[in-house]
């Protein structure tokens, strides 16, 4: 299944996602990361599935009249994806609906990514520094990715692209959110001149566990230096696209292993197919794991909990 949604996106509205690649297939292994520490870093693009049946999926998956946007997200980077463009202009084509792509923008420095994802209508790429250490230090790239040919490949993709790009400052308390930081991800975000500045600050259980969300004052102040940038930093609401799903375990499960679940969220979804006493029995059984990050009780699978 490539396919789940549409979620909830605090910043797409009703988004139906796509994951065109494997779990945890990244150029990055972000320390705030909500699916874990990457386990298949690299580079190389690949054809990793058959694209006609992605392409199949998302179509079948899409319900009439309820997304706002088909998002190519990925459980990890999906410019790794090198059908990427191919999916993109064939989704537009069969179902007329805009399409975005989260990207951490590691490989815009590549021009065939480039023209792939000038295909799209809105790019969210990540920017999470200004400068060569604390790029590493929160985006931990695969060590042929600097920052400078990451920040160089943002600023040709904006000139090249006529599309929305809307940049995302993900903020580590005591990381990349002092002053000398701020500011420095402020002249970054100036020579890319992206048309939207998200700020953001881990709200899910991260990859590693002593990464913590950035105070509310410090918020404040990078709106202020990046000026008029939007904080998305409060929780998703809204219900989840269920009709690909047979029963609340499997929604739970599949839905939770790439968007880790509230536990009202997880009760949630149990009721929405009028089962009782599932979430219960996935704890009892192991299948889920009890989290708690920032004062909120997360319910994760197993399997994706392992190694936090």
């Amino acid at each position: 299944m490539y396919v789940y949604g549409p979620v909830p996106s605090r910043r797409l509205g009703r988004s139906l996602g796509v994951s065109p690649i494997p779990p945890k297939t990244c150029s990055y292994t972000c320390v705030y990361c909500q699916l874990g520490r990457t386990t298949d870093l690299q580079i190389k693009r690949e054809s990793y599935f058959p694209k006609e049946d992605i392409l199949a999926d998302i179509i079948s998956s899409a319900p009439e009249g309820k997304t706002d946007y088909v998002t190519f997200v990925g459980d990890g980077e999906p410019t790794l994806n090198k059908d990427l463009g191919w999916l993109i202009q064939h989704t537009r084509d069969r179902l007329h609906l805009p399409v975005a792509v989260i990207t951490n923008g590691s490989l815009l420095s590549r021009k065939d990514v480039r023209e792939d994802l000038g295909m799209a209508d809105v790019i969210i790429p990540t920017l999470d520094a200004g400068n060569e250490m604390t790029f590493r230090a929160v985006n931990r790239p695969h060590r042929n990715i600097s920052f400078d040919s990451m920040l160089r490949g943002q600023i040709d993709f904006r000139r090249e692209y006529s599309g929305q790009v809307w940049i995302e400052v993900m903020l580590v308390k005591g990381l990349n959110d002092t002053e000398e930081e701020l500011q420095s991800i402020k002249h970054a975000i100036d020579m890319i001149e992206p048309d939207r500045v998200y700020v953001l600050t881990p709200i899910r259980p991260p990859a590693e566990s002593w990464v913590k969300p950035s105070d509310p004052q410090t918020i404040l102040r990078a709106q202020e230096i990046f000026g008029g940038a939007v904080s998305v930093t409060e929780l998703e609401t809204g219900q989840f696209g269920l009709t690909e799903f047979t029963n609340a375990r499997q929604a739970i499960m599949e839905i939770g292993s790439r968007h880790p679940l509230r536990s009202e969220q997880a009760t949630e979804i149990e009721l929405m197919f009028s089962e009782s006493g599932v979430v219960r029995q996935m704890i009892e059984n192991k299948e889920l794991v009890n989290f708690k990050y920032n004062g909120v009780d997360y319910l994760l699978p197993e399997h994706f909990a392992r190694g936090r």
